[in-house]
C-alpha cells in the first residue's frame, strides 16, 4: 500500500476483525520448527572437502538441458522471490507490529513467513549462479532495481493484503510447481527438487492466508466480498510487476508472454485461482446486499470472462514476438 492511502485503509471495523482473530492465527500458524526446516544448502552440492569439483561438476551437468525459455522463467521467479524485503514491509500492516519483536499471532506469523520466504530467493540464487547458465550480473541489477521500485498490492484496505497474497502464494505454487514438471523433463533432477521444495512451501502459505480470508468472510461477508471485488478489478498483478533490468522497460511484460507461451502461468492458471477463492470463501454462498450483493455477481462471473479471454491470449501468443532477455546474454526467448 502507499503511504497516500494507508490511513484510509486501517478502518476500525477492519482493524477490530483482525484482531479478533488473534487465536485463529495462532491456531493455523503453518511454520515449520526452524531447527527441522530445509535450508538452501540442503538441495546445494558440498563445496567443503576434498572432491568438491566433481560435485560441481555433477551438478552442473543437468543443467545444460534447460532451454532458453525455461531459464527465463526460473530467473523472473528468482527475482521476484529475493524482492521478498518490499513485500514484508507492505504486508506489516495485518501485523501492526510498530516494534519489529512482538510475540502477537499476527506479528509471529509474519516474521516467520518472512523467514521461510527467504530461502527461496536464496536457494534459486545459489543454483543459477552455480550452474553458470545465465548472466548472473544483469539478474542482480535487475533485483536491485526491483527493491529500489518498490512494492504496491493496490490493496484498497487491510482485507486487501489477505486477497492478495492467498492470490499470489497460489500463483507461484502453480509457477513452481510448473517449472518442476518441466525441468523433470529435460533431465534435471537437482533443480525438479527445488522447485518442489519451494512449491510445498508456498502451499503451506496460500492455505494460512486463504483460511484467515475465510475467517474475514465469516465475521464481515459484506465488507469481504466488497474488497474482493476491488482487488480483482484491478487485476491482482505478480509481485514482480515493477522489475526492470535497465535496458527493457517492459520486462514484466515479456517475462508473462514467455510464461504464458511455455503454459508455466497462464490466463487460465489466473481463472482457476478466482475461482478457486469463490469456492473456498464461499462468495455465492453469502447473504449480502446493496454494493456487496452487486459485487458479489461481478466477482461470480470472473471465471467464465477469464476463460473466454484465455481464448484470445493463446490466439494472440501465436504471433507475439520473441524479445530479447539480457538475463540469456540478450538471447531471443
Amino acid at each position: 500500500m502507499t503511504a497516500s492511502n494507508t490511513e484510509e485503509s486501517i478502518t476500525p471495523v477492519q482493524a477490530e476483525v483482525l484482531q479478533g482473530l488473534q487465536s485463529e492465527v495462532e491456531r493455523n500458524l503453518l511454520l515449520l520448527p526452524i531447527d527441522e526446516a530445509w535450508q538452501p544448502t540442503d538441495y546445494l552440492p558440498d563445496l567443503t572437502g576434498e572432491g568438491w569439483v566433481d560435485r560441481l561438476r555433477q551438478f552442473r551437468e543437468p543443467a545444460n538441458g534447460l532451454d532458453d525459455e525455461l531459464l527465463v522463467v526460473l530467473v523472473a521467479d528468482m527475482i521476484t522471490e529475493a524482492a521478498l524485503p518490499s513485500y514484508s514491509v507492505a504486508l506489516n500492516l495485518l501485523a501492526d507490529d510498530r516494534t519489529g519483536t512482538s510475540d502477537a499471532p499476527w506479528a509471529r506469523w509474519m516474521r516467520g513467513w518472512t523467514a521461510e520466504e527467504n530461502r527461496h530467493g536464496d536457494l534459486l540464487n545459489a543454483y543459477l549462479r552455480l550452474t553458470g547458465r545465465v548472466d548472473m550480473r544483469a539478474v542482480e541489477v535487475t533485483i536491485h532495481h526491483l527493491l529500489n521500485n518498490g512494492f504496491n498490492p493496490q490493496a484498497p484496505d487491510l482485507y486487501g493484503g489477505l486477497v492478495y497474497t492467498a492470490f499470489q502464494e497460489r500463483a507461484t505454487k502453480i509457477s513452481h510447481a510448473n517449472v518442476a514438471r518441466l525441468t523433470a523433463a529435460r533431465g534435471d533432477a537437482n533443480l525438479n527438487r527445488i522447485c518442489l521444495k519451494i512449491a510445498g512451501d508456498e502451499g503451506r502459505h496460500e492455505a494460512f492466508y486463504t483460511r484467515m480470508m475465510s475467517r474475514v468472510m465469516d465475521e464481515d461477508p459484506e465488507g469481504g466480498i466488497i474488497t474482493f471485488h476491488k482487488m480483482m478489478r484491478r487485476i491482482i498483478a505478480m509481485p514482480g510487476k515493477l522489475m526492470f533490468d535497465g535496458k527493457d522497460p517492459d520486462l514484466f511484460d515479456h517475462f508473462a508472454t514467455v510464461a504464458q507461451r511455455t503454459r508455466i502461468y497462464t490466463v487460465r492458471d489466473y481463472a482457476a485461482i478466482t475461482d478457486h477463492l469463490l469456492k473456498s470463501w464461499r462468495v455465492a454462498e453469502r447473504c449480502v446486499s446493496g454494493q456487496a450483493a452487486r459485487a458479489q455477481k461481478y466477482l461470480c462471473d470472473l471465471p467464465r470472462k477469464y476463460a473466454s479471454l484465455a481464448d484470445e491470449v493463446e490466439a494472440r501468443l501465436k504471433s507475439a514476438p520473441r524479445y530479447p532477455f539480457s538475463w540469456i546474454f540478450d538471447r531471443t526467448a
